[in-house]
């Protein structure tokens, strides 16, 4: 079976500084049919003008990844980590017993447009940790690259959530299929660009939900860019 989320239904917030989509229910957006899928919480679309961003705040028990479209956000946060996050790069921090930190746009003037990703843990009182890796357009064009797992395989980023992150990046006519194992779900968001999945044209903001699917075929359309969340 296949659900589809389109990027118009999708909650928003308008703060000015911030232009915040919400695939699932977040802060005063509340769906209650849209409250995550699966072990994934959370998909915010953020775009933060120059010179703004989010000022010290703290999480726990929650697995969270940064992947930059465009622009440059830059991290600190109270375990002593200060790094600028740009397009390619994929950052995830584990919040674990608790950590504060912040996230500004690095630039004065131009904006930051990223997506941020919540994963519920599959072990709640970990030691917090961050780690961030670069995948380079080529390494996931064409293909579906792993970016973050469970068990850090083919040096992707290790979270602690029973959930496999894939990125690809996909012209006209490629191709990809990921397969899933018996009792697993997917949950496919499209970037940017246009591409068809399991034969579904979806375009940027867009979304699928995968359940009793054994494959998730990927077609590129126009420059499409997707992420693929395969979970438990």
């Amino acid at each position: 079976m296949i659900t589809v989320r389109k990027a118009g239904e999708r909650g928003h917030a308008d703060h000015g500084w911030l232009d915040s989509r919400h695939t699932f229910s977040f802060a005063d957006y509340h769906d209650p049919a849209h409250m995550g899928f699966r072990a994934l919480r959370v998909i915010n679309e953020d775009r933060v003008a120059g010179g703004a961003g989010f000022g010290r705040h703290s999480h726990r028990d929650m697995e969270i990844i940064s992947y930059v479209l465009d622009g440059a956000l830059e991290h600190r946060d109270s375990m002593g980590t200060g790094a600028v996050i740009q397009p390619g790069d994929v950052q995830r921090m584990s919040a674990g017993t608790g950590v504060t930190h912040s996230e500004y746009n690095a630039s004065r003037q131009a904006p930051v447009h990223f997506l941020q990703i919540w994963l519920l843990p599959n072990r709640r009182g970990v030691v917090p940790s961050y780690e961030q890796k670069t995948f380079s357009a080529e390494d996931k064009r064409g293909r579906l690259r792993l970016v973050a797992s469970p068990d850090g395989a083919d040096d992707s980023v290790t979270i602690h959530s029973d959930a496999r992150v894939y990125a690809g990046v996909f012209d006209a006519g490629a191709s990809a299929e990921h397969a899933l194992a018996p009792g697993r779900h997917a949950w496919v968001h499209v970037v940017r660009g246009t591409a068809r999945i399991n034969g579904i044209a979806l375009a940027a903001g867009d979304a699928a939900a995968l359940t009793e699917e054994r494959t998730v075929r990927i077609e590129g359309i126009d420059a499409g860019e997707v992420l693929v969340f395969d979970l438990l």
